[in-house]
């Protein structure tokens, strides 16, 4: 058998492919990207007074979306700067979702390494070289993950050294009503173990007994709604039920919770779907 060795081809310099082909690719078949089953919600996505964003692509379990950039060549600021703007933008327009930004580009030089290393921790961004490889008359894309996004803490790990705060610097944070969406959970919880009491710190509003945190429900008001996140096994039951019941939710599977976006005037008309997962979550 006669032996053929791989060639690699530059798309960059190439007259047969272009980043528009590369894009159909990936839009084809996500998983070339190498970052699990994911689907495709939009390409070409128009950016408010941005531009347009290549990619939208989306974990149909956990909900997370990814924003992702496609350069052919050398990575450069342009497209460093192009990437984390519609990373922003997208996570400001829905902010129900995790989002994380996605570089792929030829060649990720060690120099945009180092640059793109600053963001990560902060910004969770990916970084990705794709090659393209000719092999016998046939051309594949060989994607290598050269960054990978910052893994946070599960709120547990974080509980020893969570810097504390107030009531009024949630309120602040969020507003009176939000804040009273914890309020009115704490009520029902109540029912389960009447000694527990919310817990303030300056990343999410937790649960406590006496000194012992028991986070197996956390809050984060914003101005506008407050994130419920209840820790419980992810089940084709309850993935029902909230959505008959109009809530706004996912599942970050990271962590093992529910989140549900509950706006104020949401709480009583749905507290009795949240009684049931509270009780739930607290019974495992």
């Amino acid at each position: 058998m006669e032996y053929v060795k791989p060639e690699r081809i530059w798309l960059k310099t190439s007259s047969d492919y272009n980043e528009r082909w590369v894009q159909a690719r990936i839009a084809d078949d996500p998983s070339i990207l190498g970052l699990g089953d994911l689907v495709l919600r939009d390409k070409e996505r128009i950016q408010p007074s941005t531009g347009r964003l290549d990619l939208l692509l989306q974990d149909p379990e956990s909900y997370q979306r990814y924003e992702v950039e496609v350069q052919l060549g050398k990575t450069d600021e342009a497209h460093i700067i192009r990437t984390i703007e519609y990373w922003d933008v997208e996570r400001k327009r829905y902010p129900q979702y995790e989002h994380c930004a996605v570089i792929v580009a030829e060649d990720i030089t060690s120099r945009f390494l180092n640059v793109i290393g600053l963001f990560n921790g902060t910004i969770p961004l990916i970084a990705i070289q794709l090659q393209a490889i000719s092999f016998a008359g046939n051309i594949s894309l060989v994607a290598t993950k050269v960054i990978d996004q910052f893994e946070r803490g599960m709120v547990e790990e974080d509980e020893e050294i969570a810097v504390p705060a107030d009531r009024s610097y949630w309120e602040l944070r969020g507003t009176r009503d939000t804040v009273r969406i914890a309020d009115e959970a704490l009520e029902i919880l109540k029912k389960f173990d009447p000694k527990l009491e919310l817990k303030y710190n300056k990343f999410y509003i937790g649960l406590a007994v006496g000194d012992a945190p028991n986070n197996f429900v956390v809050f984060a008001p914003h101005k506008k709604f407050t994130s419920i996140r209840i820790r419980h096994e992810q089940t084709d039951q309850w993935n029902e039920a909230l959505e008959q019941s109009g809530l706004v939710y996912d599942y970050v599977q990271r962590e093992g919770r529910y989140r549900i976006r509950m706006e104020p005037d949401q709480f009583k008309p749905k507290i009795e779907i949240i009684e049931q997962l509270l009780q739930s979550s607290f019974s495992e």
